[in-house]
């Protein structure tokens, strides 16, 4: 048995073994759970792929004369405002507001004068990176707050503070989307061709983070992580977090189960891991890196992380379908997904992932040599996160359903 505190002193001395979780599952191939447990200390996890329930608070600081914005708009795509006089958020998914910039052709689009494209997530890609936003503002004037509107251009340096808060990232699984209709669909996993043209799976499978921690025993409320290129934190139970969710024999959920809530300074971030995306006919989202640490606490947590694709499983769910809870086509392993080729009904249908495989383990590789570098220790959790959640949700007539 080790524990959090024995860990980090071997981190600081640089003297700590850290494998990312690929190369433990290959050791234990090799060498057994009992050696890999003698041998490592800590194992991390990494995922790059698109998070759309995150955005970004800012703090602008107060002008003088001082002004209480309540209406914002940031290159033109509405920041919320109603908090404090200069506090916003603004929301990975919010789209340019056609009211604040005026009328917008496809010329303008073509021409770059104005990117009917860009979105929230790109915002904040942008400040990120160190770039220029311009900030419309309108006030309520007051007594206190005499200023009736504000323009000006902002940077990560003019603001106070500017850090992310999601309320919901790191699914610890989803769905495969499929189309078995008529006509092209598209969705938050993309365009879906009908006729079961193709079939598209967003989680990065066995590499990803909550997998190799089926019922949460490393990671809890204040547990240290790898957010965008910096360090961030486990703030809460993510939104929709479904702990309940039907499980296999190895603890893993045979669909979308847990989420976390995370939070970090944006300032310290990278536009390499923070990116602002785009899904036609869709809307803007955000592809974000994400990794988490695993400390080997005892021999279980080298036996959950030693999983591979083909232990694991999703569901395919059929969005031809417009009702919230959708038919599926039943249940399919990540390594037959990772073959580019799945059987649907006797139907070869090809398969892609939205998530980016190659910089999912970059991120782990990457939070692998902060470790070893002493850059980073662990932190042990203020509080577990809740395991009793049911996911409610209401249909058009008021009634209550659990989905399980």
């Amino acid at each position: 048995m080790r524990t959090i505190p024995e860990i980090n002193e071997k981190i600081r001395q640089q003297k700590a073994i850290v494998w990312t979780v690929e190369e433990l599952k290959i050791r234990v191939q090799e060498i057994g759970v009992s050696q890999a447990f003698q041998e490592v200390d800590v194992i991390c996890t990494g995922t790059f792929e698109p998070m759309e329930s995150s955005g970004a608070m800012i703090n602008l600081g107060h002008t003088d004369p001082p002004i209480k914005i309540r209406q914002c708009w940031l290159d033109g795509v509405p920041a919320y405002a109603g908090f404090g006089a200069v506090d916003l958020y603004i929301g990975a998914t919010a789209m340019v507001d056609y009211q604040a910039v005026g009328e917008i052709t496809e010329s303008d689009n073509r021409q770059g004068n104005v990117n009917i494209e860009r979105g929230g997530g790109h915002v904040i890609e942008d400040l990120i990176a160190g770039k220029p936003v311009t900030l419309k503002a309108i006030g309520q004037v007051t007594d206190c707050y005499p200023r009736a509107s504000f323009d000006t251009s902002i940077t990560r340096k003019t603001i106070n503070q500017f850090y992310l808060y999601n309320p919901r990232n790191l699914y610890q699984n989803f769905i495969v989307g499929v189309n078995g209709g008529e006509r092209p669909l598209y969705t938050y996993l993309g365009p879906l061709q009908p006729d079961l043209g193709n079939a598209v799976y967003s989680n990065p499978g066995a590499i990803a983070p909550l997998f190799n921690d089926p019922d949460l025993e490393l990671i809890g409320i204040g547990s240290r992580i790898f957010l965008g290129g910096g360090i961030g934190y486990i703030a809460w139970e993510g939104t929709q977090h479904f702990p309940l969710q039907k499980r296999l024999a190895n603890r893993t959920p045979i669909g979308p189960a847990a989420t976390l809530a995370l939070i970090g300074d944006a300032k310290t971030m990278s536009s390499q891991w923070v990116r602002g995306c785009y899904f036609n006919h869709y809307g803007p989202s955000l592809m974000l890196g994400v990794g988490i640490p695993f400390p080997v606490l005892d021999p279980k947590v080298i036996e959950h992380c030693a999983i591979g694709d083909q232990e694991i499983v999703a569901p395919v769910v059929d969005f031809s379908i417009p009702r919230r809870v959708r038919p599926t086509f039943g249940l399919v392993s990540y390594a037959q997904l990772k073959t580019g080729r799945m059987t649907i009904e006797g139907q070869s249908v090809r398969v892609a992932p939205l998530a980016s495989l190659a910089l999912s383990r970059k991120v782990a590789q990457e939070l692998k040599t902060w470790i070893e570098n002493g850059q980073f220790t662990l932190t042990e959790p203020v509080a577990s996160l809740p395991k009793d959640r049911a996911f409610m949700a209401q249909d058009l007539w008021g009634s209550q359903m659990t989905l399980e």
